[in-house]
């Protein structure tokens, strides 16, 4: 199957850097959301991102904005397009499981050859079991739901309910009135595995964010200009976390309706804002400050960094053990801070960056390719 559809807007060849910049931003919140959990809380950061695991709720959304706004329009065969795929998430994959593992035998802690395994194939996400769902790198589940998304994107490009402003309009509508649907669906699982994994890992849970992205990638693509500018997205969402923080002190975590699941099925709308919002900024060259040299370099190590921090996080909390005041709390996740993001510096661009180029260049290639240099990776 191809991925060809009607050319775009006049601006679907121009990057959008400041997606890049935002890629930073989200990471964070997820490695904020460890430390907190893990290490302990600091005071107020804590309570801003006591539920910074909606940071994959953002890449979700990012993943079906970039790739609608790469290749719709274009004729891609399916399998260059899913080689590309595999070769821009499966090298990194790939290192941080063995790190993973690595670490938890230094620590002594048993490890599940059947989660390896499924990570490694990118099942995990699929299967209600903690050994299997974190059994490689806990942080690598969401690239189950990915290579899922990946897997239906070129068929996404085909159906109708994309191929006019009408209907993305009412795509988004259903998309979001779904995502409340399967929050509140919440309410009638006894067993909070269950739930959990059903509301939070499962892939076609998770494609209702991927398809909000896609239309939303689409739209801008086409000439969409977001009601909403990007300092007011960046408002919405600040504001939604920070409605979290009293919601959280009233409903534990073990309840269905508190904001653990919300936070991450009903941040998708705010986020699609966002990034349509960023991309639209680029599109009319307004500086938004989240494309300067090194936000760009941030963004491009928030990859590994998402794969890398959690790692970082357990083998010195293994070695220093948690610590017990303030001040040694904020020394601690300073140094996870600095030791995670500078391996994941080193990682980019001695691992995934040059692995991903030459798997590009090894593997399937359109016909135009073929015939010219091998194409340049995209920092979105």
């Amino acid at each position: 199957m191809d991925i060809a559809r009607p050319a775009g807007g006049a601006g679907r060849h121009r990057r959008l850097p400041s997606l890049t910049g935002l890629r930073f931003w989200a990471a964070l919140t997820v490695v904020l959301y460890h430390l907190s959990r893990q290490a302990g809380p600091l005071p107020v950061v804590s309570d801003l991102t006591w539920y910074g695991r909606s940071g994959v709720t953002f890449f979700f959304v990012l993943s079906g904005f970039v790739l609608a706004w790469t290749y719709e329009g274009i004729r891609v065969p399916a399998k260059v397009f899913l080689w590309r795929r595999f070769a821009r998430i499966w090298p990194m994959l790939a290192v941080s499981v063995a790190a993973s593992v690595a670490v938890w035998y230094a620590v002594g802690t048993p490890v599940s050859l059947k989660g390896v395994a499924a990570t490694l194939l990118m099942l995990n996400a699929w299967v209600p079991d903690r050994q299997i769902l974190s059994g490689g790198n806990p942080a690598a589940w969401s690239l189950s739901d990915e290579a899922w998304f990946y897997a239906v994107f070129p068929l996404l490009l085909t159906l109708p309910f994309l191929r006019t402003a009408r209907r993305r309009a009412g795509t988004a509508i259903v998309v979001c009135v779904a995502s409340a649907g399967v929050w509140l669906a919440g309410s009638v699982m006894t067993d909070s595995l269950v739930r959990q994994w059903a509301l939070d890992y499962f892939p076609p849970t998770r494609t209702l964010q991927f398809v909000l992205g896609v239309a939303a990638g689409i739209a801008v693509k086409r000439g969409w200009r977001p009601p909403v500018p990007l300092s007011g997205a960046v408002v919405l969402v600040l504001a939604w976390q920070a409605v979290l923080v009293p919601w959280s002190h009233a409903v534990p975590d073990s309840l269905w309706y508190s904001p653990y699941s919300a936070s991450q099925l009903l941040s998708a709308p705010l986020f699609a804002a966002l990034v349509a919002a960023a991309a639209h900024s680029d599109l009319g060259q307004r500086r938004t400050g989240l494309a300067t040299p090194w936000m760009i370099r941030l963004g491009n190590w928030s990859f590994a960094w998402y794969l890398l921090h959690e790692i970082v996080l357990r083998l010195l909390l293994d070695m220093t053990g948690s610590p017990q005041t303030t001040a040694g709390l904020a020394a601690f996740w300073a140094a996870v801070l600095a030791v995670s993001l500078a391996l994941s510096g080193v990682a980019y661009h001695y691992v995934e960056h040059p692995l991903e180029r030459l798997l590009r260049r090894v593997g399937p290639q359109t016909p135009k390719q073929r015939h010219s240099p091998a194409e340049s990776v995209t920092s979105t």
